[in-house]
């Protein structure tokens, strides 16, 4: 029976699954995650338009970061932001500085902060 079965494709960012029509989720609008998160609380300044937000992360990975705000952001507007990645983290003796530009893709608000899901489409590390 193994001849019956589709192909597998190798799901990406530029090669998304196709369900076929009628295809319902399970759980609507779950979230597939390409990189393992961790919680990671670093100081940063978003680059808006020319304008510099502070904020927080809340976790990282290598495709995405969660930020804490004071304001709200806007969805679908790109950013610029730089991290300074500790060290041992990293299993380096010295903190790496990583330069950073993405996209913000959902946003929300808590009791008190306003919360910013980003991709990180770009990065490079500083020169030392």
């Amino acid at each position: 029976m193994e001849a019956d079965r589709p192909p597998m494709r190798l799901m990406t960012k530029t090669n998304p699954p196709h369900e076929p029509s009628g295809f319902r989720p399970a759980i609507p609008n779950q979230e597939v995650r390409c990189a393992v998160r961790f919680p990671l609380v670093l100081p940063v300044l978003l680059s808006l338009n020319g304008r510099e937000v502070p904020a927080l992360t809340r976790n990282l990975s290598a495709s995405g970061v969660l930020f804490e705000l004071d304001e709200p952001l806007q969805s679908g507007i790109t950013i610029q932001f730089q991290l300074r990645m500790p060290g041992p983290v990293l299993g380096v003796p010295n903190d790496v500085l990583v330069h950073c530009a993405g996209r913000v893709v959902r946003c929300s608000i808590g009791q008190r902060q306003h919360f910013a899901a980003a991709t990180i489409d770009e990065y490079r590390f500083a020169e030392h």
